[in-house]
């Protein structure tokens, strides 16, 4: 028995999130985006994906954190690993 139908449904919920973000925010400064509390309890709750063992499910989480990462104006432009360290 495998968690994959359900890691990725968690994904698609965090990116669909994160693309309404993209679409109705027009503030993306940095205190605007980090808060977390729009993405992270899709993530969390009830969910296999908050504690990765494999590394496709670690990129799957990577991918949401990294686009998420992209939605602050300040950094957009930076390498992922800067945007990182600056957004904490």
């Amino acid at each position: 028995m495998k968690w994959d139908n359900q890691r990725k449904e968690v994904v698609s919920e965090a990116n669909k999130i994160l693309g309404m973000i993209e679409r109705n925010f027009t503030d993306r400064s940095k205190e605007t985006i980090l808060p977390k509390s729009l993405v992270r309890p899709h993530l969390d709750y009830c969910s296999q994906i908050w504690n990765p063992h494999y590394v496709k499910d670690i990129k799957l989480i990577e991918g949401v954190q990294r686009r998420a990462t992209k939605l602050a104006e300040s950094v957009k432009d930076l390498h992922y690993d800067e945007r990182l360290k600056i957004l904490g």
